[in-house]
């Protein structure tokens, strides 16, 4: 796979050691490969008006609402109303699957991307808190922003084993009723599991005015299914090895994930989420880059 001298590929990032380091190289990367802007990271998000008082920054003045109104109101950001972000991290026993030719299991290309975030939000001084998940909440740390925060970030992570089964839904729902107040919430997921329930959980964080993120971390593997000899294929979150003809299962399989991956989408683009597939092969400095910048895109 060809990269640029700056693009950090995962198996570069394999032969580093500690997730602290790889963090610290891929925000790295992210920060090379960002176009001058005046807004990084999550802080570009809209959240409320206030009115124009004498020496406020009038590139920020509402033309639309005087329009309306006859009165002059400025936009107000995230970045002026302490942003807290929440990162949720599926720890299921699925995302330990690594493919034959990928540098990082799932479950690492994850912890890197949501240390990578954490450094980013950090880094324009705002809160982050993590956490994990399967079955239910396993770790939980609550938002800050202090100097030695990020340690506790990766010390939780550094910790996280893929274990259980899944169930990201339900856990979505739950979150939307304990986290009060509206907050940028990234869910980083293979997404495998029951669809529907899902997706009723991302509405249910949509409906509370959380800000969802969401990126679908998936093996090449498992996006192209590259096997053409009989396969043992092991069984994760219960279930069964199974032995097979990978060519006789392939078209059935790349028509189901293509279903799979499309409702995913479609339901993330009917709440306004914000999604990726990212697949594990990719170089995670281009993946913040370009995911970030067209977050920026869409919301100004």
């Amino acid at each position: 796979m060809e990269t640029s001298p700056k693009s950090l590929d995962p198996r570069t990032l394999a032969k580093l050691g500690g997730l602290q380091l790889r963090a610290r190289r891929i925000v790295e990367g992210y920060v090379a490969g960002l176009h001058r802007s005046p807004h990084h990271g999550f802080s570009i998000e809209f959240a409320e008006h206030r009115e124009y008082s004498p020496g406020d920054d009038l590139r920020y003045l509402d033309w639309k609402v005087f329009a309306r109104t006859d009165k002059f109101y400025l936009k107000q950001f995230e970045d002026e109303t302490n942003l807290v972000c929440h990162v949720v991290f599926d720890a299921s026993e699925s995302m330990s699957f690594q493919g034959p030719q990928a540098a990082l299991s799932k479950l690492d290309y994850a912890k890197c991307l949501a240390a990578s975030l954490s450094w980013l939000v950090l880094k324009q001084q705002d809160a982050v808190g993590l956490i994990t998940y399967d079955q239910r909440v396993r770790a939980e740390l609550p938002a800050g922003n202090t100097a030695t925060h990020l340690h506790e970030v990766i010390r939780v992570l550094d910790e996280c084993v893929a274990q259980a089964q899944t169930a990201t839904g339900v856990v979505l729902r739950q979150l939307a009723q304990r986290l009060r107040k509206r907050s940028v919430v990234v869910v980083l997921s293979d997404l495998l599991g029951d669809t529907t329930a899902l997706l009723t959980g991302l509405r249910a964080l949509h409906r509370r005015q959380h800000d969802v993120l969401v990126l679908q971390v998936m093996d090449r593997a498992e996006l192209s299914f590259p096997f053409d000899r009989p396969t043992r294929f092991e069984g994760l979150e219960q279930f069964r090895d199974v032995v097979a003809d990978p060519r006789r299962l392939r078209t059935a399989y790349l028509a189901e994930m293509e279903r799979h991956l499309a409702t995913v989408h479609r339901g993330c683009r009917e709440c306004e989420i914000d999604y990726r597939l990212v697949a594990t092969d990719e170089p995670l400095d281009r993946v913040l880059t370009s995911f970030l910048s067209q977050r920026r895109t869409r919301v100004r």
